[in-house]
């Protein structure tokens, strides 16, 4: 699987040429263009190895991400046994980011950041718990391990932060970051009134050693923006 990203960083898109009998999993919905011979099939997000219960626990998890986070709880797989290209594009402006998973690390990515994956990373919905919903990200995280291509994206630019200690985030800028990582919500500042007037609210505190990738631009600061121009 040959790969290339393309008219970033503002308006990346991603351009793949498959092998024979290779597969691209990729977010509902992101495809642009695919020659005429690839074939897409959709499924459900749940996870390469889940069992019934497995696969439950992911539509539940997924009806959440849908009604919160407003993202689909299926991905489509892109295959040709003669090869061929597929492009796909994020609904955001944005970069695209490429991960390679080599199997000792898992990275969890915000919902809304996936992009897309080759066939030997596995992929599923991860409940974040009540920290999540209340920090604005949603519910759930898409949970990425494996060995193989992972391609996430991100509102406006991103920047690859190394870790080690304590790291501070505003909930709106976090796109991903490596499982070796632990976070919790905390106030922005030291009192209440930091919280309700600063206009921050809450933020993420990281702490441990590993990757976390970052957005320059936030979209719930978009939509606050935007809303009082549509009344």
């Amino acid at each position: 699987m040959q790969h290339s990203i393309e008219y970033g960083p503002s308006f990346s898109w991603l351009r793949v040429r498959l092998g024979a009998n290779e597969t691209l999993t990729a977010e509902a919905g992101a495809m642009v263009t695919r020659d005429v011979h690839v074939d897409m099939a959709t499924r459900l997000n749940a996870g390469n190895k889940a069992g019934f219960f497995g696969k439950l626990l992911a539509v539940l998890a997924a009806v959440v991400r849908k009604f919160v986070g407003g993202e689909t709880m299926f991905i489509n797989d892109f295959s040709s046994s003669q090869g061929g290209e597929v492009v796909i594009a994020p609904a955001l402006t944005g970069a695209i980011e490429h991960y390679a998973l080599a199997g000792d690390r898992t990275l969890l990515v915000q919902a809304g950041s996936y992009l897309a994956s080759s066939p030997g990373v596995d992929t599923k919905l991860r409940w974040g718990g009540i920290r999540t919903l209340l920090g604005g990200e949603g519910a759930t995280l898409m949970e990425c391990s494996g060995r193989g291509d992972l391609f996430i994206n991100s509102y406006g630019g991103i920047e690859a932060i190394q870790v080690d200690g304590s790291y501070v985030l505003d909930t709106g800028h976090m796109v991903a970051f490596e499982g070796n990582l632990d976070f919790k919500l905390r106030k922005a500042g030291s009192g209440w009134k930091s919280f309700f007037f600063s206009g921050e609210g809450l933020v993420m505190e990281f702490n441990g050693k590993g990757t976390l990738y970052i957005q320059s631009r936030n979209i719930g600061a978009l939509t606050n923006w935007l809303t009082p121009l549509l009344r």
